[in-house]
C-alpha cells in the first residue's frame, strides 16, 4: 500500500513506473504482480495485490544466521540455488532492456518453505529503450553499488550482476563485501579495495564465480548470459531443472 496523498510528483509517477513494469514481468523467481486499485478514503492510496512470501527477505535469515556461535553457515548448494534463481529472473529483465538497480538481500523473497527466492521492488528500476543505453542516475543501496555507480559513470545491466554479486558474498559470509563507517569510505573500498575471502568450506568454484561477479571492471564484467554458461552455474541450473520445481534457470519460454 503506497499513500500517494503524502508523495511528491515524482514519487507518485514512481509508484505508478512499478506498477507498469509489474504487469509486464511474469517469470518464476520475480514476485508475481495480480491486480492494483486506488483507494481514496481516507486518504489515497495506491494498492498494489501480489504474490506472497512466507519467508520474507533473504537479508533476514542472513542476519539470523550470523548471529549464532560459531555462525549458522549456509549451505553451498543452497546458496547457489539463490543464486541461480535470482541469475535467472535478472537476465529475464535484462533481455526487457530493464534494470532493476536496487538488487539487495532484503528486495530477494523466500518462498517455498525458503526453499526458492523471488525478486521484488522494482521501484526505481529503468527501462532502457535501447541494447546500448545506459543509464547516469546514481541510485540504489550503497553496499550493493558498482564501481562503475560510484564513479558516477554510466552504467548499464552488468552493473545489476555486480549487486548480484555482493548478494552472493554476502549469503557466504553473512555479511557484506564492502562495509564502512561512512559513504565515502565505502565507496573507496568498494572501487579500489579487495574483499575477504569466503570461509574455506566452500569450493574454489564458488569463489571464482564470486571474483567474476564482483569484477571492478565492467568492462571484463559478464553479462547474465555470460555466467550461465559457465560450468559450475550450468551443474546447479541443471539441479534446478532435474527437481521438477519449475524454478530453472534455463526458462527460456519467460525470455
Amino acid at each position: 500500500m503506497v499513500s500517494l496523498d503524502f508523495l511528491s510528483e515524482k514519487d507518485n509517477q514512481q509508484a505508478g513506473q512499478e506498477v507498469t513494469l509489474l504487469k509486464q514481468l511474469a517469470h518464476p523467481n520475480i514476485v508475481a504482480y495480480y491486480d492494483h486499485y486506488l483507494a481514496e478514503d481516507p486518504i489515497r492510496e495506491l494498492v498494489i495485490l501480489m504474490e506472497y512470501c512466507e519467508g520474507g527477505e533473504l537479508r533476514g535469515k542472513i542476519k539470523d544466521a550470523a548471529k549464532t556461535n560459531p555462525p549458522s553457515w549456509l549451505p553451498e548448494t543452497q546458496i547457489m540455488r539463490y543464486f541461480c534463481q535470482t541469475l535467472s529472473a535478472l537476465t529475464y529483465v535484462h533481455k526487457m532492456h530493464i534494470l532493476h538497480r536496487d538488487l539487495k538481500s532484503s528486495n530477494i523473497f523466500l518462498k517455498n518453505g525458503d526453499k526458492d527466492v523471488c525478486i521484488g521492488d522494482f521501484g526505481i528500476s529503468r527501462v532502457l529503450e535501447g541494447t546500448v543505453d545506459a543509464a547516469a542516475t546514481v541510485v540504489g543501496t550503497p553496499y550493493y553499488m558498482s564501481p562503475e555507480v560510484c564513479r558516477s559513470e554510466p552504467y548499464s545491466y552488468k552493473s545489476d550482476i555486480w549487486s548480484l554479486g555482493c548478494v552472493l558474498y554476502e549469503c557466504c559470509m553473512l555479511k557484506h563485501a564492502f562495509e564502512s563507517e561512512n559513504l565515502l569510505g565505502l565507496v573507496y573500498k568498494i572501487v579500489s579495495d579487495r574483499y575477504d575471502p569466503i570461509p574455506s568450506q566452500y569450493t574454489q568454484d564458488l569463489e571464482s564465480l564470486i571474483a567474476r561477479t564482483l569484477d571492478k571492471s565492467a568492462h571484463t564484467r559478464p553479462k547474465g548470459d555470460e555466467i550461465m554458461t559457465i560450468s559450475y552455474v550450468k551443474k546447479h541450473m541443471q539441479l534446478l531443472d532435474s527437481d521438477g520445481s519449475g524454478f530453472s534457470g534455463n526458462n527460456t519460454v519467460f525470455l
